[in-house]
Protein backbone atom coordinates (compact mmCIF):
# COMPACT_ATOMS: atom_id res chain seq x y z
CA UNK A 1 0.00 0.00 0.00
CA UNK A 2 1.27 3.45 -0.88
CA UNK A 3 2.38 5.69 2.03
CA UNK A 4 -0.15 8.43 1.13
CA UNK A 5 -3.03 5.99 1.58
CA UNK A 6 -1.73 4.90 4.97
CA UNK A 7 -1.52 8.52 6.10
CA UNK A 8 -5.05 9.26 4.87
CA UNK A 9 -6.41 6.24 6.70
CA UNK A 10 -4.78 7.25 9.98
CA UNK A 11 -6.02 10.86 9.78
CA UNK A 12 -9.49 9.69 8.89
CA UNK A 13 -9.61 7.34 11.84
CA UNK A 14 -8.72 10.19 14.20
CA UNK A 15 -11.31 12.56 12.71
CA UNK A 16 -14.35 10.25 12.51
CA UNK A 17 -15.62 6.85 13.70
CA UNK A 18 -15.32 5.42 10.19
CA UNK A 19 -13.64 6.43 6.97
CA UNK A 20 -13.97 4.89 3.53
CA UNK A 21 -11.41 5.47 0.80
CA UNK A 22 -10.72 3.98 -2.61
CA UNK A 23 -7.40 3.03 -4.10
CA UNK A 24 -6.42 4.40 -7.46
CA UNK A 25 -7.70 2.25 -10.31
CA UNK A 26 -4.96 0.19 -11.95
CA UNK A 27 -4.19 1.30 -15.50
CA UNK A 28 -5.12 -1.08 -18.29
CA UNK A 29 -2.14 -3.25 -19.30
CA UNK A 30 -0.48 -2.58 -22.64
CA UNK A 31 -0.19 -6.30 -23.33
CA UNK A 32 -3.03 -8.78 -22.87
CA UNK A 33 -3.17 -12.55 -23.32
CA UNK A 34 -6.36 -14.49 -24.07
CA UNK A 35 -6.83 -18.25 -24.36
CA UNK A 36 -9.62 -20.23 -25.96
CA UNK A 37 -10.60 -23.88 -26.16
CA UNK A 38 -13.58 -25.38 -27.94
CA UNK A 39 -15.26 -28.67 -28.81
CA UNK A 40 -16.93 -28.85 -32.23
CA UNK A 41 -19.09 -31.58 -33.75
CA UNK A 42 -16.82 -31.23 -36.81
CA UNK A 43 -14.22 -28.80 -38.15
CA UNK A 44 -15.45 -26.79 -41.14
CA UNK A 45 -12.94 -24.62 -43.02
CA UNK A 46 -14.28 -22.48 -45.84
CA UNK A 47 -17.26 -24.77 -46.29
CA UNK A 48 -15.25 -28.02 -46.34
CA UNK A 49 -15.14 -30.54 -43.49
CA UNK A 50 -11.58 -31.13 -42.32
CA UNK A 51 -12.43 -34.08 -40.05
CA UNK A 52 -14.68 -36.29 -42.22
CA UNK A 53 -17.75 -35.15 -40.20
CA UNK A 54 -16.09 -36.23 -36.95
CA UNK A 55 -15.58 -34.08 -33.79
CA UNK A 56 -12.73 -31.62 -33.37
CA UNK A 57 -10.95 -30.25 -30.32
CA UNK A 58 -9.55 -26.78 -30.93
CA UNK A 59 -7.65 -24.22 -28.93
CA UNK A 60 -5.56 -21.10 -29.25
CA UNK A 61 -3.77 -18.19 -27.62
CA UNK A 62 -3.78 -14.51 -28.63
CA UNK A 63 -1.32 -11.84 -27.55
CA UNK A 64 -2.56 -8.28 -28.16
CA UNK A 65 -0.80 -4.94 -27.60
CA UNK A 66 -2.68 -1.71 -26.94
CA UNK A 67 -1.10 -0.26 -30.10
CA UNK A 68 -3.16 -2.70 -32.18
CA UNK A 69 -0.47 -5.24 -33.05
CA UNK A 70 -1.18 -8.89 -32.27
CA UNK A 71 0.24 -12.41 -32.47
CA UNK A 72 -1.55 -15.71 -32.13
CA UNK A 73 -1.48 -19.47 -32.48
CA UNK A 74 -4.35 -21.91 -32.96
CA UNK A 75 -4.64 -25.66 -33.48
CA UNK A 76 -7.12 -28.40 -34.35
CA UNK A 77 -7.16 -32.08 -35.15
CA UNK A 78 -7.82 -32.85 -38.83
CA UNK A 79 -8.07 -35.91 -41.08
CA UNK A 80 -8.42 -34.69 -44.68
CA UNK A 81 -4.73 -35.08 -45.52
CA UNK A 82 -4.87 -38.78 -44.66
CA UNK A 83 -8.42 -39.57 -45.78
CA UNK A 84 -8.61 -41.66 -48.98
CA UNK A 85 -9.01 -39.19 -51.82
CA UNK A 86 -11.34 -39.57 -54.78
CA UNK A 87 -14.76 -40.62 -56.01
CA UNK A 88 -15.87 -43.38 -56.08
CA UNK A 89 -14.36 -44.46 -52.78
CA UNK A 90 -10.68 -45.25 -53.41
CA UNK A 91 -8.36 -47.79 -51.85
CA UNK A 92 -7.18 -47.01 -48.33
CA UNK A 93 -3.61 -46.48 -49.62
CA UNK A 94 -4.63 -43.61 -51.88
CA UNK A 95 -4.25 -40.76 -49.41
CA UNK A 96 -3.04 -37.22 -50.02
CA UNK A 97 0.14 -37.74 -47.95
CA UNK A 98 1.93 -40.81 -46.64
CA UNK A 99 2.74 -39.36 -43.19
CA UNK A 100 1.48 -36.70 -40.77
CA UNK A 101 -1.72 -34.89 -41.60
CA UNK A 102 -3.43 -35.30 -38.21
CA UNK A 103 -2.93 -31.76 -36.91
CA UNK A 104 -3.30 -28.20 -38.17
CA UNK A 105 -1.45 -25.35 -36.46
CA UNK A 106 -2.05 -21.75 -37.53
CA UNK A 107 0.45 -19.02 -36.67
CA UNK A 108 -0.53 -15.43 -37.36
CA UNK A 109 0.29 -11.82 -36.65
CA UNK A 110 -0.94 -8.45 -37.73
CA UNK A 111 -2.38 -5.07 -36.89
CA UNK A 112 -5.97 -4.02 -36.26
CA UNK A 113 -7.45 -0.62 -35.51
CA UNK A 114 -10.92 0.82 -35.04
CA UNK A 115 -11.60 4.45 -35.92
CA UNK A 116 -14.09 5.22 -33.16
CA UNK A 117 -14.80 8.70 -34.50
CA UNK A 118 -16.41 7.25 -37.64
CA UNK A 119 -20.03 6.38 -36.89
CA UNK A 120 -20.38 2.82 -35.59
CA UNK A 121 -16.63 2.30 -35.92
CA UNK A 122 -14.68 1.77 -39.09
CA UNK A 123 -12.08 -0.94 -38.58
CA UNK A 124 -9.12 -2.41 -40.42
CA UNK A 125 -7.24 -5.68 -39.89
CA UNK A 126 -4.04 -6.52 -41.78
CA UNK A 127 -1.90 -9.59 -41.24
CA UNK A 128 -0.09 -12.77 -42.25
CA UNK A 129 -1.22 -16.33 -41.50
CA UNK A 130 0.77 -19.56 -41.80
CA UNK A 131 -1.14 -22.85 -42.06
CA UNK A 132 1.19 -25.60 -40.84
CA UNK A 133 0.50 -29.35 -41.02
CA UNK A 134 3.28 -31.02 -38.97
CA UNK A 135 4.81 -34.19 -40.36
CA UNK A 136 3.16 -34.10 -43.78
CA UNK A 137 5.32 -35.73 -46.41
CA UNK A 138 4.55 -35.19 -50.08
CA UNK A 139 3.54 -38.07 -52.25
CA UNK A 140 1.39 -41.18 -51.91
CA UNK A 141 1.56 -44.85 -52.85
CA UNK A 142 0.83 -44.13 -56.51
CA UNK A 143 3.43 -41.37 -56.88
CA UNK A 144 4.42 -37.84 -55.91
CA UNK A 145 1.32 -36.23 -57.37
CA UNK A 146 0.47 -33.51 -54.85
CA UNK A 147 2.01 -30.19 -53.91
CA UNK A 148 2.78 -29.21 -50.32
CA UNK A 149 0.02 -28.72 -47.76
CA UNK A 150 1.63 -25.88 -45.78
CA UNK A 151 0.22 -22.55 -46.95
CA UNK A 152 0.99 -18.87 -46.30
CA UNK A 153 -1.63 -16.13 -46.70
CA UNK A 154 -1.64 -12.37 -46.33
CA UNK A 155 -5.00 -10.80 -45.52
CA UNK A 156 -6.77 -7.50 -45.23
CA UNK A 157 -10.18 -6.77 -43.77
CA UNK A 158 -12.40 -3.70 -43.63
CA UNK A 159 -15.30 -3.60 -41.18
CA UNK A 160 -18.05 -1.17 -40.32
CA UNK A 161 -20.39 -1.96 -37.45
CA UNK A 162 -21.54 -5.56 -37.86
CA UNK A 163 -20.41 -5.91 -41.49
CA UNK A 164 -16.96 -7.05 -42.65
CA UNK A 165 -15.28 -7.62 -46.01
CA UNK A 166 -12.03 -9.58 -46.14
CA UNK A 167 -9.61 -10.82 -48.79
CA UNK A 168 -6.88 -13.42 -48.15
CA UNK A 169 -4.21 -14.05 -50.80
CA UNK A 170 -1.79 -16.99 -50.90
CA UNK A 171 1.85 -15.93 -51.00
CA UNK A 172 3.38 -19.42 -50.99
CA UNK A 173 3.92 -21.63 -54.04
CA UNK A 174 1.56 -24.28 -52.65
CA UNK A 175 -1.99 -23.98 -51.31
CA UNK A 176 -3.39 -26.97 -49.38
CA UNK A 177 -1.99 -29.51 -51.80
CA UNK A 178 -2.58 -27.49 -54.96
CA UNK A 179 0.41 -26.12 -56.83
CA UNK A 180 3.22 -27.04 -59.15
CA UNK A 181 3.74 -30.80 -59.61
CA UNK A 182 4.85 -33.17 -62.35
CA UNK A 183 1.50 -32.71 -64.10
CA UNK A 184 0.82 -29.04 -63.24
CA UNK A 185 3.24 -26.38 -64.48
CA UNK A 186 1.86 -23.39 -62.55
CA UNK A 187 2.14 -22.79 -58.80
CA UNK A 188 -0.77 -21.68 -56.61
CA UNK A 189 0.59 -18.26 -55.61
CA UNK A 190 -2.14 -15.66 -55.98
CA UNK A 191 -4.94 -18.02 -54.96
CA UNK A 192 -7.44 -15.90 -53.02
CA UNK A 193 -10.43 -16.11 -50.71
CA UNK A 194 -12.85 -13.16 -50.80
CA UNK A 195 -15.52 -13.11 -48.10
CA UNK A 196 -18.37 -10.98 -46.79
CA UNK A 197 -19.35 -11.52 -43.14
CA UNK A 198 -22.20 -10.19 -41.03
CA UNK A 199 -22.25 -10.50 -37.23
CA UNK A 200 -25.76 -9.46 -36.26
CA UNK A 201 -26.24 -8.30 -32.62
CA UNK A 202 -29.73 -9.78 -32.25
CA UNK A 203 -29.67 -9.54 -28.45
CA UNK A 204 -29.03 -5.78 -28.60
CA UNK A 205 -31.67 -5.22 -31.25
CA UNK A 206 -34.44 -6.86 -29.22
CA UNK A 207 -33.42 -5.32 -25.91
CA UNK A 208 -31.74 -8.28 -24.24
CA UNK A 209 -33.78 -10.52 -22.00
CA UNK A 210 -33.64 -14.19 -22.96
CA UNK A 211 -31.82 -13.21 -26.16
CA UNK A 212 -29.08 -11.27 -24.37
CA UNK A 213 -25.72 -12.19 -25.86
CA UNK A 214 -27.27 -13.82 -28.94
CA UNK A 215 -25.58 -13.07 -32.26
CA UNK A 216 -26.54 -14.07 -35.78
CA UNK A 217 -23.89 -15.10 -38.31
CA UNK A 218 -24.12 -14.77 -42.10
CA UNK A 219 -21.29 -15.44 -44.54
CA UNK A 220 -20.67 -15.81 -48.26
CA UNK A 221 -17.27 -16.26 -49.91
CA UNK A 222 -15.44 -17.33 -53.03
CA UNK A 223 -12.36 -19.57 -52.96
CA UNK A 224 -10.51 -19.05 -56.24
CA UNK A 225 -7.47 -21.19 -56.97
CA UNK A 226 -4.90 -19.64 -59.25
CA UNK A 227 -3.36 -22.65 -61.00
CA UNK A 228 -6.49 -24.49 -62.31
CA UNK A 229 -4.62 -26.22 -65.12
CA UNK A 230 -5.75 -29.77 -64.36
CA UNK A 231 -8.61 -29.47 -61.86
CA UNK A 232 -11.23 -26.77 -61.42
CA UNK A 233 -10.75 -26.46 -57.67
CA UNK A 234 -12.59 -23.15 -57.12
CA UNK A 235 -15.98 -22.93 -55.40
CA UNK A 236 -18.32 -20.69 -53.36
CA UNK A 237 -19.30 -21.32 -49.73
CA UNK A 238 -22.07 -20.07 -47.43
CA UNK A 239 -22.75 -20.03 -43.69
CA UNK A 240 -25.74 -19.13 -41.48
CA UNK A 241 -25.72 -19.53 -37.71
CA UNK A 242 -26.55 -18.40 -34.19
CA UNK A 243 -24.35 -18.14 -31.13
CA UNK A 244 -24.83 -17.06 -27.53
CA UNK A 245 -22.13 -15.54 -25.34
CA UNK A 246 -22.31 -15.85 -21.56
CA UNK A 247 -20.66 -13.54 -19.04
CA UNK A 248 -18.32 -16.31 -17.85
CA UNK A 249 -16.64 -16.49 -21.26
CA UNK A 250 -18.55 -19.53 -22.51
CA UNK A 251 -19.95 -19.42 -26.05
CA UNK A 252 -22.35 -21.96 -27.54
CA UNK A 253 -23.60 -22.01 -31.09
CA UNK A 254 -24.59 -23.84 -34.23
CA UNK A 255 -24.34 -23.08 -37.91
CA UNK A 256 -25.23 -24.45 -41.33
CA UNK A 257 -22.72 -24.47 -44.18
CA UNK A 258 -22.94 -25.33 -47.86
CA UNK A 259 -20.94 -24.90 -51.05
CA UNK A 260 -21.67 -24.35 -54.70
CA UNK A 261 -19.33 -26.29 -56.96
CA UNK A 262 -17.17 -28.11 -54.38
CA UNK A 263 -18.12 -31.57 -55.63
CA UNK A 264 -17.47 -30.64 -59.26
CA UNK A 265 -14.17 -29.12 -58.10
CA UNK A 266 -12.94 -32.56 -56.97
CA UNK A 267 -13.32 -31.90 -53.22
CA UNK A 268 -14.24 -35.54 -52.61
CA UNK A 269 -12.79 -37.85 -49.95
CA UNK A 270 -13.81 -41.38 -49.02
CA UNK A 271 -16.26 -41.15 -51.91
CA UNK A 272 -18.06 -38.21 -50.20
CA UNK A 273 -18.39 -34.54 -51.10
CA UNK A 274 -16.71 -32.76 -48.18
CA UNK A 275 -18.42 -29.50 -49.14
CA UNK A 276 -22.01 -30.72 -48.97
CA UNK A 277 -24.71 -29.04 -46.87
CA UNK A 278 -24.16 -29.80 -43.19
CA UNK A 279 -24.68 -28.53 -39.64
CA UNK A 280 -22.13 -27.97 -36.88
CA UNK A 281 -22.60 -27.35 -33.14
CA UNK A 282 -19.99 -26.20 -30.66
CA UNK A 283 -19.16 -25.02 -27.17
CA UNK A 284 -16.18 -22.73 -26.56
CA UNK A 285 -14.57 -21.09 -23.55
CA UNK A 286 -12.44 -17.93 -23.65
CA UNK A 287 -10.33 -16.94 -20.64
Amino acid sequence: MRKSLITTAVLGALAAPAFVFAADAAPAPDLTVAYNVGFYSQYIFRGLTQTDRKPALQGGVDLTHSSGFYLGAWGSNISWLRDPYGNPKPAESETFYKSGGNLEIDLYGGYRHTFDSVGSGLGIDLGVLQYWYPGTERGKATGNGYAGANTTEVYGALSYGWLQGKVSVVGSDDAWGWGKTASVTKNARGTYYAELNATLPIGEWVGGGALSGVTGIAHIARQEFNHNEVFLASYTDYKLGLQKAFENGVNVGAYWTDTNGAKDASWTYNGKNIGESTGTAYIQKTF
